[in-house]
């Protein structure tokens, strides 16, 4: 029996700003039968794009690739905010809506030529996954595409992005 996994988000109002509706992942990775569901449609998605890794956007994105990489034995990579990954790193600045924020790859992690998935929980206006498509191309990766549980359509983000986009869910206000 399929749910319906928009049952299982919960919209918080004014958060983190005012004006802002934000998207709570938080009551579907309590309910055990639609986290489940959702990684079983996340996984669907990853084995058709057959990558060697999993790109996951820090932090939510963590949550979401974990369980499919294990399940899928394939490579999972970090995307990390700056100063947050030890050894040697690739990083990429990029523009927000209001400043600018960076974004960190350890360099050794993939080959030259692997194939990597861009996963996190949201698409908003693309600006932080489309940094990580041209981090993980900078270090030689070919990117296949990216995958969100949530896409907030009105934002266009998909626009920002030159990869095939897969999300579970569309919001379009």
């Amino acid at each position: 029996m399929s749910l319906n996994l928009k049952d299982h988000l919960r919209g918080v109002p004014d958060f983190p700003k005012p004006g802002i509706l934000f998207y709570d992942i938080g009551s579907l990775l309590a309910h055990g039968p639609a986290w489940q569901q959702t990684i079983q449609e996340l996984s669907a998605i990853v084995e058709e794009n057959r990558p060697d890794f999993l790109l996951a956007i820090e932090s939510r994105g963590f949550l979401v690739a974990a369980p499919l990489a294990a399940q899928l034995s394939i490579g999972l990579v970090m995307a990390r905010k700056k100063g947050k990954l030890p050894g040697k790193i690739a990083s990429i600045d990029y523009a927000l809506e209001y400043g600018h924020d960076t974004i960190e790859i350890q360099r050794d992690v993939f080959s030259a030529g692997a194939r990597v998935l861009i996963l996190d929980d949201l698409l908003a206006t693309g600006g932080t996954a489309n940094a990580t498509i041209s981090l993980a191309r900078q270090m030689g990766a070919e990117v296949t595409g990216a995958a969100f549980i949530i896409e907030l359509a009105f934002l266009n983000g998909r626009a920002k992005l030159d990869v095939p986009i897969h999300s579970l869910l569309s919001y379009d206000e």
